[in-house]
């Protein structure tokens, strides 16, 4: 698996783009959030969705998916922001957040008679950065923690060890250590009553 070391507060362009090329070839990649390291493809490439689905054993049918958008505007294109949700999106984002939002009808085949979606803007300049270039969001779910130890989760060199044999992973970016505790999931569907379905990093803002 190619290794690409990017520093959140210095984005190498070259490597962001070399990132995007894989994402755009149908490939899954191994990123930094302002959470947990996450395994991403191009929401828009049905296969690279259904073999991320099969690697973290998720089923598109009864999972809520959760996509990465570089900012709100982008966001805007996939999911139904009224108002009110616009106004908590300002102040929450970029943050460690998953929204659950209405649809909208640009998500792809995968996300076909799903009413809602799971949004996330987050607090790392690489994972935005690689939405930006894409032009369109990243189909992401965060690494597996269950029976691992701190390190395993949060150390890049000890999450590459474990997927950089048979995963059909095809590159990592090393952003530096990652965070140990997963996005607080907040469900928006009615902007009017914000319902926090899991607790996790951040206080969310109303």
């Amino acid at each position: 698996m190619n290794t690409l070391r990017i520093y959140p507060t210095s984005i190498n362009d070259r490597y962001i783009s070399e990132a995007v090329a894989e994402l755009r070839d149908g490939n899954l990649i191994l990123y930094p959030t302002d959470t947990l390291y996450a395994i991403g493809c191009d929401a828009l490439n049905q296969s690279a969705i259904e073999r991320l689905c099969q690697l973290k054993g998720i089923n598109p049918q009864k999972n809520t998916l959760s996509i990465i958008c570089s900012d709100i505007s982008q966001a805007s294109e996939y999911a139904r922001i009224d108002n009110r949700a616009y106004a908590i999106l300002r102040h929450n984002t970029p943050g460690p957040f998953t929204f659950i939002l209405p649809s909208a009808p640009g998500l792809p085949k995968a996300f076909k008679g799903r009413r809602q979606v799971g949004l996330r803007i987050p607090d790392n300049a690489i994972a935005r950065a690689l939405a930006e270039e894409l032009g369109h969001p990243l189909l992401t779910t965060s690494i597996p923690t269950v029976g691992l130890s701190e390190d395993e989760i949060i150390f890049p060199d000890e999450i590459l060890l474990r997927y950089e044999n048979g995963n059909n992973i095809a590159l990592m970016i090393n952003g530096g250590n990652g965070g140990s505790e997963q996005s607080t999931i907040v469900d928006l569907t009615d902007s009017s009553s914000p319902n926090i379905l899991r607790k996790g990093a951040g206080s969310l803002e109303l």
